[in-house]
């Protein structure tokens, strides 16, 4: 059994812009707090024994230029790092380029984890979906994250999804998005055009119809 709501409410969000390689880019950040030192915390994010304990399996070379391709999902090359303090790579996926940068901070005796997921995003995609694209992604991989620091069993990415697909699942999803609306919003996004989004992407992520959406 998953705290949903506490999850949720842990994690912070952010959503801005800043001029990047080829002019401005958007960017999503997301950070949560860890009762884990930076080590293992690192650790946790860069072992290719431990990803698939909480994320997907990798493969490749997960060092300064090297190249990883995470089952499934996106690849890229790592083009900076400076353990256990940061990492800045590629995310390719679906034919298109992005970029994350993780950075992480002591506080207290724990670690401060925030990841900025930086792309190129034309205003009409954007208006389509908003942050909440890959802010719910970016959710389920911090849930994830947080199961394995605080002790919990493996997670097999085909469990991962079948959970997702779950009430409890979908409720995750459902206040991820929501959550993702506010920053959006936040970021001074008319209300109208970003609740349009994040209802879009909740549709998406739990294949409901956008247009059944109750309040």
């Amino acid at each position: 059994m998953i705290d949903v709501t506490h999850q949720i409410n842990s994690v912070s969000r952010r959503v801005g812009r800043r001029d990047f390689k080829a002019g401005e880019a958007r960017v999503v950040t997301i950070g949560q707090s860890y009762d884990a030192p930076p080590e293992d915390v690192w650790d946790a994010c860069t072992d290719p024994e431990r990803i698939p304990r909480w994320f997907l399996p990798v493969t490749g070379e997960l060092r300064l230029g090297g190249r990883y391709q995470l089952q499934g999902n996106a690849g890229g090359t790592v083009e900076r790092c400076d353990p256990p303090k940061s990492f800045f790579a590629t995310w390719e996926f679906g034919g298109e380029v992005s970029w994350i940068e993780l950075r992480l901070t002591p506080e207290g005796e724990g670690t401060r984890f925030e990841l900025d997921h930086i792309s190129h995003v034309d205003d009409q995609k954007w208006a389509e979906f908003g942050p909440g694209a890959v802010g719910v992604g970016w959710d389920s991989i911090l849930l994830g994250l947080s199961g394995h620091l605080s002790g919990g069993d493996s997670v097999k990415p085909e469990d991962a999804m079948a959970w997702l697909m779950s009430e409890e699942g979908r409720r995750f999803v459902t206040e991820s998005s929501e959550a993702w609306f506010a920053a959006n919003v936040a970021s001074g996004e008319e209300e109208a055009v970003a609740r349009a989004a994040a209802d879009r992407t909740t549709a998406a992520y739990t294949g409901a119809d956008a247009e059944e959406r109750t309040d």
